[in-house]
């Protein structure tokens, strides 16, 4: 008979809080506005370990996923956080763990216009699905990630200061000045970012919605494909709505509270942006995380508030 290492007694007697597999690739079906689709998507499936087992078993992941996403795929309203949830309660039972936590990115194409020359262009974004499940309670958000252009207003408003003493030097009036310079686009130096927004909540949410949010958000939405004048559109616009990663996220926070006016104050809010620096070595992020109850607050009510509900609280709060 062979034994099953697995389940033998560990050397060292503690448990850990995380164990299974990442990067596991594959093609998942998903439902859309449009109808369903495939989306390549990349998972990530964990759970708890006793202090009294060696090991997981890895391959029952597997067996899961192929079972759980068939089943779950043939379903007509499938969306990714319900995948997410399904696939956490099968490896729940299947691994026989207190708890297990999933983790679904999948890439999600949306067929857009380029603002002047009217050109179809294909965007990409990553569609998200987070869910854990304790045996008892199951919990689950849905998000998206988004990249957009950031103009720095700091910069923007050293050049200002720069150009108008050049302007005064050469004759001009302080009003004559302070009009040229309210024509024209003023120079900074410029970001690639990325957005992501994540909600908890038993209310269905579209991931159309959220990409408009953290595009919204930023000082410009950006295009796979540009013609001139869409260039120029798009190098206006960033430099005429200059904003910095932490401006980013607060527009993320006040769109999510303005568009989702429903929702209930349990439901849950993450707002994070990273800008890929143009002039620096490093890169500079922001992030605020909460319950809509504590984002309104702030956003609504003009108050500060001290404690901030993490993801994995939220998580682990159950239904």
């Amino acid at each position: 008979m062979v034994r099953d290492v697995q389940e033998s007694k560990p050397v060292v007697h503690v448990g850990l809080s995380r164990v299974g597999i990442t990067d596991m690739q594959r093609i998942i079906r998903l439902s859309a506005d449009a109808g369903c689709n495939l989306f390549f998507a990349n998972l990530e499936l964990f759970v708890d370990l006793s202090p009294e087992q060696m090991g997981v078993h890895m391959s029952r992941f597997s067996d899961v996923l192929e079972e759980v996403v068939d089943d779950v795929t043939r379903e007509q309203a499938a969306d990714i956080e319900s995948l997410a949830e399904r696939i956490a309660q099968e490896v729940v039972k299947r691994q026989k763990a207190m708890r297990s936590e999933v983790r679904l990115y999948a890439k999600y194409p949306v067929e857009k216009v380029t603002p002047i020359s009217a050109q179809k262009t294909q965007e990409l974004y990553s569609l998200i699905g987070i869910a854990v499940c304790t045996g008892k309670h199951l919990r689950s958000v849905v998000g998206v990630e988004a990249e957009g252009m950031l103009a720095c207003p700091c910069a923007q408003d050293m050049v200002r200061n720069y150009s108008k003493e050049r302007l005064l030097e050469e004759g001009f009036s302080d009003d004559q000045a302070e009009c040229a310079l309210a024509a024209i686009p003023l120079a900074s130096h410029n970001q690639r970012g990325r957005g992501t927004v994540l909600i908890g909540t038993d209310e269905r949410v579209r991931a159309e919605e959220l990409v408009e949010i953290v595009e919204a958000s930023m000082s410009s939405e950006t295009y796979n494909l540009l013609k001139r004048q869409d260039e120029l559109f798009v190098v206006n616009k960033a430099h005429r709505n200059p904003r910095f990663v932490e401006d980013t996220v607060r527009e993320m926070l006040y769109n999510v509270v303005d568009v989702y006016p429903d929702l209930s104050d349990e439901a849950f809010v993450l707002a994070k942006q990273v800008n890929f620096e143009g002039i620096h070595k490093h890169d500079v992020f922001a992030e605020r995380y909460g319950t809509l109850g504590e984002i309104r607050q702030e956003v609504l009510g003009g108050k500060q508030i001290t404690k901030h509900t993490t993801l994995e609280e939220w998580l682990e709060g159950g239904r």
